[in-house]
């Protein structure tokens, strides 16, 4: 035991920076407010330094002897190099290695997991799961599905600014490309809803899409899928949006009514149901939602069609339809629905020669001008080159640019051209002028090319 004693005083004696660590081996002297101020960084900075306080004491007396030794004092199993009940963290309890592990956003876990076994198995626990779920822990994640991905969703965690592929989502439609559906987070759940299957290769040369009411949801806490209610009404290219912890979808079409639907419905998470609501005053498709100060707007995209001036809105509170002059022309002109930051900050792309972010004040002021997004500079290529078919979200604060493609053309002037497939990812505050963009890391693996959904889910402070 004198070893152990030993061992325990050289760490605790230890400083990691400007840092003095407490006593881990005296509890009195570490509460769970001096853990829980550290920044999450700390937990892995301190883990170095026990690593590296460990690998000295190592290099300094015979490996052999001192495994020996620890396998006496019953902290190493020499069959597996692993030590055995053992800590979470050694010198902390439990409860406390886990609120400290469970700290770090889902972007370090791949990393954590690695550490050892036990933290493996721990972040993979249900226990770990739940208590980030008491917590309401889920933290901020950016959800992209892309057309080289094959139906696999990937995630970006901007605390960690790593990128990683989400489990796959079960289906028994895993020959086709989903389509049409749209992604919304609620109560800290991801869900996929709707939308139609398309064969990637048909059989038959008019083979019909198969078009679906089922919703999938994606639980950050334990990183899977599941199904939950499906809609009343299978639908594809309609409106969606979340309104008070609630999600509302209307318009769209199916094969039954291929002109268009009017009927329209709301889920609430809390009982996994789906009811349905007056219907709108018009059909509508190939429609986008949009949440704005507490009511439910159905943009319709057939834009310059004399009947299209005007929006569908609902008030959830009555529950009823009215028609509003078209306040939102430009979030038609490309298939971006409009991002809300602050629930009245509305920013839309606008494509007009070049990519415009637009904003909009008042309820019946104009759109201006906020900046634009940045041209596309490949290595390869001497010019500047505008890109198409990427994604647009709000996460916190900021704006993302995800994915797209691009229009490689030859300089020789033959007029042809490559399609290159892009998965760059911009950032910008849209509050600070003039807009400042910078990269982040790019997606990861085959996610690249034109974004098919995008949605983003965050932690409520």
């Amino acid at each position: 035991m004198e070893m152990e004693g030993s061992l325990k005083k050289k760490i605790a004696m230890q400083t990691l920076g400007s840092k003095t660590i407490p006593n881990p081996f005296s509890f009195s002297n570490l509460t769970t407010e001096w853990f829980t101020n550290q920044s999450p960084s700390y937990g892995v900075e301190l883990k170095t330094h026990i690593e590296t306080t460990d690998q000295r004491r190592r290099r300094s007396c015979d490996q052999s002897v001192l495994n020996l030794g620890l396998e006496k004092l019953g902290l190493v199993d020499m069959d597996f190099g692993e030590p055995v009940n053992q800590c979470v963290i050694p010198g902390l309890p439990d409860d406390l290695a886990l609120r400290c592990l469970a700290k770090f956003s889902h972007g370090h876990h791949g990393v954590l997991e690695t550490v050892s076994t036990k933290w493996r198995d721990l972040i993979r626990s249900s226990d770990f799961a739940s208590f980030k779920a008491r917590k309401g822990w889920c933290g901020n994640w950016l959800f992209v599905l892309t057309e080289g991905s094959s139906n696999e969703w990937v995630a970006y965690d901007p605390e960690a600014d790593i990128w990683h592929p989400l489990p796959k989502i079960p289906t028994t439609h895993a020959d086709c490309k989903h389509v049409g559906f749209s992604c919304v987070s609620v109560c800290n759940r991801f869900l996929v809803i709707g939308g139609s299957y398309v064969p990637h290769d048909p059989v038959y040369p008019h083979q019909k899409p198969s078009i679906t009411n089922e919703v999938m949801q994606f639980d950050p806490y334990r990183k899977k899928w599941s199904s939950v209610a499906s809609m009343r009404t299978p639908r594809t290219h309609f409106a969606c949006s979340v309104i008070s912890g609630k999600v509302y979808v209307a318009g769209g079409f199916n094969l039954s009514c291929t002109r268009g639907l009017a009927l329209a419905e709301v889920y609430d998470p809390l009982t996994d149901k789906w009811e349905e609501l007056p219907p709108m005053l018009n059909p509508q498709m190939n429609c986008l939602g949009l949440s704005y100060k507490g009511k439910f707007y159905v943009l319709s995209d057939r834009v310059g069609l004399p009947d299209q001036k005007t929006s569908e809105v609902l008030s959830p509170a009555d529950r009823n339809w009215c028609t509003v002059e078209d306040i939102w022309p430009f979030s038609r002109e490309m298939q971006f629905a409009a991002q809300v930051i602050g629930d009245d900050r509305v920013y839309t792309v606008v494509d007009l020669g070049e990519s415009l972010i637009k904003t909009r004040y008042t309820d019946k002021g104009e759109w201006h001008n906020v900046g634009i997004v940045p041209s596309v500079i490949l290595p390869d290529h001497p010019r500047p080159l505008e890109a198409f078919g990427y994604g647009f979200a709000a996460l916190r604060h900021e704006l993302y640019i995800v994915g797209g493609k691009v229009l490689k053309w030859e300089e020789s002037g033959a007029g042809r051209f490559d399609i290159v497939k892009l998965g760059l990812v911009r950032v910008c505050d849209p509050s600070a002028m003039p807009l400042t963009w910078r990269e982040i890391k790019p997606m990861c693996g085959s996610a690249y090319g034109s974004i098919i959904g995008c949605a983003s889910l965050e932690e409520r402070y």
